[in-house]
């Protein structure tokens, strides 16, 4: 009887979860549909940005402008999301912690290696006959 019950609670729970992910999701899509306007700064789903400048319902498509003069139709469903010009989508500045560091030491011990090719030295012996 107590796994019964216990059954029963998942899959309430489960019911429960998907009806609220389709809740937000619907919620999510009729804000989007409200922002997405002629003028508005828009991100295609594939990363290119441009300017909205007409949806067409009947045929499904939009109309966006990529740079002045060049105008590409795409599927609506291509518009991923509206940009916003104050935000700062991809914080893309390099800090000196992000650089890669040398190792001097390893296990205690001062790494010292003069023989080793540097990254896309050859490492062959320049004498030796191509062998194509």
């Amino acid at each position: 009887m107590g796994q019964e019950v216990i059954l029963i609670v998942i899959v309430v729970a489960f019911a429960a979860f998907m009806f609220y992910n389709s809740r937000k999701r619907k919620k999510q899509q009729a804000e989007l549909a409200t922002k997405m306007v002629p003028g508005a700064q828009v991100m295609l789903s594939f990363g290119l940005y441009g300017k909205l400048l007409s949806v067409d319902d009947e045929k499904v498509t939009a109309e966006v402008e990529i740079a002045p003069g060049t105008i590409v139709t795409v599927h609506r469903q291509t518009l991923s999301r509206v940009v916003d010009d104050t935000a700062n989508d991809v914080d893309t500045a390099v800090t000196p912690e992000d650089e890669p560091k040398r190792v001097t030491e390893l296990n205690g011990q001062p790494v010292v290696d003069d023989q080793a090719p540097a990254y896309g030295e050859r490492t062959d012996e320049p004498n030796r006959k191509n062998d194509n």
